[in-house]
C-alpha cells in the first residue's frame, strides 16, 4: 500500500486559511446577513484521515482533508464513486462502519470536539445537532409503524402537532393522512419529505444529505430542492451536500469540495468553480456532462480516460497523474501542494498555468463529425399500443361480484422509430415507460395495438417471435449487475448470441467477440473475465456488446446510463453515437435525465400517465410551444450552469394513479395552465405544426407560443449551450 507523501510548502498555510477561503463566498454573507460580525464555524475539519481495517493492515480512503463550513452555508461534495464521499461525510458524523477509524485530525461541531466525544454524548449529538437525510429513504423507516408516530419518537420534544407541523411545513399535502399511514402508502418522494422532517424536526446544526434526490423523478427533485434551499435559509443550518450529479451541486450549493481517490484536490464557491475550474480533474467532471442544446453529432463529451485508482495502490506523486491530460514529469515524483487564490484551493503542480490562462486542462477528443443525412425508413411502427394489468380482488369483492380493476399502463400510444435514428422517452415513474418497452421486446404481452418491426407484424408474445425477429430487436437494462449472469464469463455471454441467433461456429463466434469487445473499447483480454471482475461502466459496455451481437435494426435502452458516475456516462454515450453511426441502429432510449436524452435523442416522446403529450424533433421540444407537462420537465431539471437562468414551474401533487385517471386531460388536475371545465371534460385534441411538431393540448399552439418564454436562458449567450441550441439542423421527424 502506498501513502501520500507529506505536501510541500504551498500547503503549509493551508489549513490556516480555510476559514478564509470560506469567508469571501455568497455563503458566509447569507449566513451572517451581511454583519461584519465572528461567526463560529458549524463544522471545522483539519487534516482529517480516514482508514478502513483491513486483513492486510489500514486502507486510507481519505487523506489530509480540511473544510469549513459555516452556518447557512451549504457545501457541496463531488467526485466519483470510489472517492471517499461517503466516508468523509460519516466521519463527520462520527458513524463509521466498525472497521472504519479516524486516524489523524480533528472535526470541530461548533467549537466542540468531535473525536473525544462519548458514546453518550454522541448519542446526544445525533439526537439534536447533526442530522442525515439518505439517499433511499424507505430502509430509514420503520415498516410496520405509523409515519407519524415515528417522528414523533424521533423528536426530542414534541406531541403529534407538533409533528403535524412538521409535514406541513415540508409541504406535505394533508399530514393528518400522512401521520397516519404506513411508509410503503407513500410516494418516494412524501417519504423523503417525511426524512427531511424528521432532520430538521431537533433544528439541527448540520444537515448530512446524502444523495436525497437520486431515485426521485426531475419534478419532485426540483421541489424537493427548493424545500431543502427555503428550510436552510430559514434555520441558518450548516449543509453538506453529497451528490455526483454536478447539476444539482450547481442549483443548491454556495461552495463545493471536489474529492478525488480520497483527496480533496479543488475547493471553491460554486460559481468560480463551474466558471473556471483549476484543477484538470474538475474539468473533466464538467467535460462530461451533455448540457442541454448539445447534440451528439455536433459535440463529443469529454470523458475522463481510466478509472480511479485502487486505495491499496495509489500512484506515487499526484494521484490524478494516470488520467491527467497536462501531466508532467513532476505530476509523477512530487506530491502537489495547494494553489490558493481569492479564497478557493486547488490542488495541482499546474494550477497557477491554467489560472493564469497560459494552459487548456481538457480532455483529449476527437471532433464530432456532423452526420450524413439518411433515408429515413421506419424500422418500427407501434399504433394504439395498449397495456392494462388486472388488480387483484379480496375474497369479499369476489363474492359480491365486484369487477377486476385494470391498470392502464400504456394507453394507446402511436410511435415511430427510423433507422440510424434516437427517439428519446421521456415522463415521470409511473408513466409507462418502462412497461412499453417491455412490450415492445416482448417480455410483457400489450393487451391491444399493433407493433411493425421491418414492415412485419411484430406478435405480442415473446414464445411467439421467431429468431430472424429476436435478432433485430434487442434491449440493454438499467442495471447490468442483473443483465450478466456473475458465473459466466464475459466471452462466453458474448458468444451465445452469435452461434444461437446467427448460426456462427464456435471459432467464428470467437473471432466476433474479439471485434464486438474492441468496438466497445474493451480488449480481448476482457473475454476471460467475469463480471465481478469489471467496473460499473465495463459491465454496462459488455451489456451493450451483447446488445448489439445480432447486429439489431432497433435497440431499446432502459435507464442504461442513469447508475453511472458522469465520465463513465459520457463514455457510454459517446459509445452509442458511434456504433449508431457506424451500424444504423434505431434507438428507443428510455431516460429521467433530460439533459442526457436532449444531447443523444433526434426526437422526443413525452409521455403522462400512459398517454403521448408531445412528440417533435429535439430542438422542437426544447423550444416553444411546450405541452405545459414538458414545460413543468424542462424547468425542473437541475442545469450545470450556475449562471443560466430557469423559469421555476412546480407541478402540485403527485401523478395521479393509474387506476384512477383524471377525465378529459389527464394532465389536468396538476397543470399550470389549466383553462377551465373543457380539461375536465373533454379530452385535448392533437395539434400539429408544419415541421410535424404535435402537442397534446386544448391551448392553441399559437396561444401557447406566445404566453410561454423559452425555459432556459443563459448568462453568457456566445456560450457553447446556447449556440447548440440555435444552430441543431432540421430532421425528419416522428409519427405521434
Amino acid at each position: 500500500m502506498s501513502t501520500s507523501p507529506t505536501p510541500d510548502s504551498a500547503t503549509d498555510s493551508a489549513t490556516d486559511s480555510v476559514t478564509d477561503a470560506t469567508s469571501t463566498d455568497r455563503t458566509t454573507d447569507r449566513a451572517t446577513n451581511g454583519a461584519t460580525r465572528d461567526v463560529t464555524p458549524t463544522i471545522e475539519v483539519r487534516d482529517l484521515s480516514v482508514s478502513y481495517r483491513q486483513k492486510g493492515g489500514y486502507l486510507d480512503a481519505v487523506r489530509d482533508v480540511s473544510l469549513t463550513i459555516m452556518p447557512g452555508q451549504t457545501y457541496g461534495l463531488v467526485g466519483e464513486s470510489g472517492s471517499g464521499k461517503s466516508t468523509l461525510a460519516l466521519a463527520l458524523m462520527r458513524y463509521l462502519a466498525k472497521n472504519g477509524e479516524v486516524r489523524s485530525g480533528s472535526i470541530s461541531l461548533g467549537g466542540d470536539d468531535l473525536l473525544a466525544m462519548s458514546d453518550r454524548q454522541l448519542s446526544e449529538v445525533w439526537q439534536k445537532r447533526v442530522k442525515l437525510v439518505p439517499q433511499n429513504p424507505l430502509p430509514s423507516l420503520n415498516p410496520s409503524q405509523r409515519v407519524g408516530k415515528q417522528v414523533q419518537e424521533g423528536l426530542v420534544r414534541g406531541g403529534k402537532q407538533e409533528v403535524l407541523d412538521l409535514f406541513e411545513s415540508v409541504g406535505l399535502a394533508d399530514p393528518l393522512r400522512v401521520y397516519t399511514s404506513y411508509p410503503h402508502e407513500l410516494s418516494g418522494g412524501m417519504q423523503q419529505r417525511v426524512m427531511i422532517a424528521l432532520a430538521l424536526g431537533g433544528e439541527p446544526e448540520l444537515l448530512v444529505l446524502d444523495e436525497p434526490t437520486t431515485n426521485l423523478d426531475v419534478t419532485t427533485e426540483a421541489t424537493i430542492l427548493d424545500l431543502i434551499s427555503e428550510l436552510i435559509a430559514e434555520r441558518n443550518t450548516a449543509v453538506l451536500y453529497v451528490s455526483h450529479s454536478l447539476g444539482v451541486v450547481s442549483k443548491v450549493c454556495d461552495r463545493v469540495a471536489v474529492l478525488y481517490a480520497g483527496e480533496l484536490v479543488e475547493d471553491a464557491a460554486v460559481d468560480e468553480l463551474y466558471d473556471k475550474p483549476l484543477h484538470p480533474y474538475t474539468q473533466g467532471l464538467l467535460d462530461s456532462v451533455p448540457r442541454i442544446g448539445q447534440d451528439k453529432s455536433q459535440v463529443s463529451l469529454r470523458p475522463i480516460p481510466g478509472q480511479i485508482p485502487d486505495l491499496g495502490d495509489l500512484p506515487s506523486g499526484c494521484v490524478f497523474t494516470p488520467r491527467c491530460p497536462v501531466a508532467i514529469d513532476k505530476c509523477s515524483e512530487v506530491h502537489p501542494g495547494f494553489y490558493e487564490t481569492g479564497g478557493r484551493r486547488s490542488r495541482c503542480h499546474r494550477s497557477n498555468e491554467i489560472d493564469e490562462g497560459g494552459l487548456e486542462p481538457r480532455q483529449p477528443t476527437d471532433a464530432a463529425q456532423t452526420r450524413a443525412v439518411r433515408d429515413v425508413e421506419q424500422v418500427l411502427t407501434l399504433r394504439d399500443v395498449e397495456k392494462n394489468f388486472a388488480v387483484g380482488r379480496s375474497l369479499f369483492d369476489t363474492l359480491r361480484g365486484k369487477p377486476v380493476r385494470q391498470v392502464h399502463a400504456v394507453d394507446g400510444i402511436d410511435l415511430t422509430l427510423h433507422r440510424g435514428r434516437t427517439l428519446g422517452l421521456v415522463g415521470e415513474s409511473g408513466s409507462g415507460k418502462s412497461t412499453l418497452a417491455r412490450c415492445v421486446i416482448g417480455l410483457y404481452e400489450a393487451s391491444s395495438g399493433e407493433m411493425e418491426l421491418l414492415d412485419m407484424p411484430l406478435r405480442r408474445a415473446l414464445d411467439e417471435r421467431d429468431t430472424e425477429v429476436l435478432k433485430h430487436l434487442q434491449m440493454v437494462f438499467q442495471s447490468s449487475d442483473e443483465a450478466l449472469n456473475p458465473y459466466i464469463r464475459v466471452g462466453d455471454a458474448l458468444r451465445r448470441p452469435f452461434m444461437r441467433l446467427a448460426g456462427l461456429s464456435r471459432d467464428d463466434a470467437d473471432e466476433r467477440v474479439a471485434e464486438l469487445l474492441a468496438s466497445v473499447k474493451l480488449s480481448a483480454q476482457y473475454a476471460a473475465r467475469l463480471p465481478g471482475e469489471l467496473s460499473g461502466g465495463e459491465k454496462q459496455r459488455v451489456a451493450i456488446a451483447r446488445a448489439f451481437a445480432s447486429q439489431p435494426d432497433v435497440l431499446l435502452f432502459d435507464e442504461a446510463v442513469s447508475g453511472l458516475d458522469v465520465s463513465v456516462q459520457a463514455a457510454i454515450l459517446n459509445l452509442l453515437g458511434t456504433l449508431q453511426e457506424e451500424r444504423d441502429t434505431a434507438y428507443l432510449f428510455i431516460s429521467h435525465d433530460l439533459s442526457v436524452v436532449s444531447y443523444l435523442a433526434d426526437e422526443v416522446a413525452v409521455v403522462y400517465l400512459g398517454h403521448l403529450m408531445e412528440v417533435g424533433k429535439t430542438r422542437q421540444v426544447l423550444e416553444p410551444p411546450y405541452h405545459p407537462y414538458t414545460e413543468a420537465l424542462l424547468s425542473a431539471i437541475p442545469l450545470i450552469d450556475p449562471n443560466a437562468k430557469q423559469q421555476q414551474i412546480r407541478l402540485e401533487g403527485d401523478v395521479p394513479s393509474p387506476l384512477d385517471i383524471p377525465s378529459g386531460c389527464r394532465f389536468h388536475t396538476r397543470c399550470p395552465r389549466f383553462i377551465g371545465d373543457i380539461c375536465v371534460d373533454k379530452e385535448p385534441p392533437w395539434q400539429e405544426d408544419e415541421d410535424g411538431h404535435r402537442i397534446y393540448c386544448h391551448i392553441p399552439l399559437g396561444e401557447l407560443k406566445e404566453t410561454q418564454q423559452r425555459v432556459f436562458t443563459f448568462a453568457r449567450p456566445d456560450t457553447e449551450t446556447q449556440t447548440q441550441l440555435n444552430k441543431q439542423p432540421d430532421e425528419e421527424g416522428v409519427r405521434g
